[in-house]
């Protein structure tokens, strides 16, 4: 299965692909996606919209993991939470242009999937990305995200192990 993982943003959007076989998972693609400088909010929102339908179009996944909304500390002001908001339409019209379904995945679900804490600091969260997925180098920030939002859906999609009895 190919999961596209998406942190939106309305600056810079990070995505990253992978492909889980069973327990595996594989590294397929992952980057960020920068509109330049000085465009309209309109013309930036449009091409995260032409970056992802290329990334949609390059892999094809079966499934879209999007950070969901959220709300309290981390939302600083009206203003950037609107810009966000508008990203995220951006994202989920991507994805239904596509024809991917989508789920939505709790910032801190994701933290305390990949680094068992709730409230991780965004730097734990993509260095473990990088030791969970074998990666070398620097990853971005958003990249590293977008694989941890796919990341934890590949762990929440895992059949149960369960344990076999011995016969008598």
């Amino acid at each position: 299965m190919i999961l596209l993982g998406i942190d939106p943003g309305s600056v810079k959007t990070g995505y990253g692909v992978i492909e889980v076989d069973g327990r595996d998972v594989t590294v397929v693609d992952y980057g960020v996606i920068r509109p330049k400088s000085g465009l309209s909010f309109e013309a930036r929102l449009l091409a995260i919209h032409d970056g992802l339908e290329a990334v949609f179009g390059r892999h094809h996944p079966e499934l879209a993991v999007v950070e969901g909304a959220f709300h309290g500390r981390r939302a600083q002001n009206f203003q950037s939470t609107l810009k966000l908001a508008h990203a995220r339409g951006v994202v989920l019209l991507a994805a239904a242009r596509a024809g991917v379904e989508v789920v939505e995945v709790a910032p801190a679900d994701v933290k305390k999937s990949i680094t068992g804490h709730g409230r991780a600091e965004k730097s734990q969260v993509q260095e473990m990305v990088k030791i969970l997925l074998k990666l070398k180098g620097r990853v971005p920030e958003d990249a590293a995200d977008a694989l941890a939002l796919a990341l934890t859906q590949s762990y929440r999609r895992r059949p149960l192990v369960t344990a076999r009895r011995g016969g008598a």
